[in-house]
């Protein structure tokens, strides 16, 4: 599974004009299932992802997770991640999972996430999405986790 985190003061996600997820400070998340993902996986890189330090403390030291201050959480799908482009000019998307299993895994994440933090908000699987945010920082971290 990979993850583009960006710790933003603000993000939305609109679909046809319509904002259907928005969040203050916290993580814009843009998520991607590969072929052979699972929701053990999911759910090991969630973990990771909340207890990441990458919020300023008092001296302005990234010392804090999101869940400690409290950050909102605006998870997106986004198979584009998985783009090969060694072989040419055209991206191949080979390593995506297939759009039903990256539904499922997308959905179990999605689940997991607000059972664990307060604040999730959501893009829609295989919309085309507009996402616009605010990158504190910057702060852009990419993860990628495997069974």
């Amino acid at each position: 599974m990979i993850a583009v985190l960006q710790r933003v003061s603000e993000a939305c996600v609109r679909v046809d004009g319509q904002a259907i997820g928005q969040i203050g400070a916290g993580l814009l998340v843009l998520l991607c299932a590969e072929k052979g993902d699972t929701e053990a996986v999911a759910d090991k890189m969630l973990a990771k992802m909340l207890k990441l330090r990458i919020f300023g403390d008092e001296a302005g030291k990234m010392n804090r997770s999101v869940q400690e201050v409290g950050g909102g959480l605006l998870v997106v799908s986004q198979f584009t991640l998985a783009a090969d482009v060694a072989g040419g000019n055209r991206p191949s998307f080979t390593q995506a999972s297939a759009p039903d299993e990256g539904r499922r895994l997308y959905e179990h994440f999605v689940a997991q996430a607000m059972a664990a933090h307060p604040v999730v908000q959501t893009g829609r699987f295989a919309a085309d999405m507009k996402v616009s945010l605010v990158n504190d920082g910057p702060i852009t971290i990419p993860m990628r986790m495997t069974a």
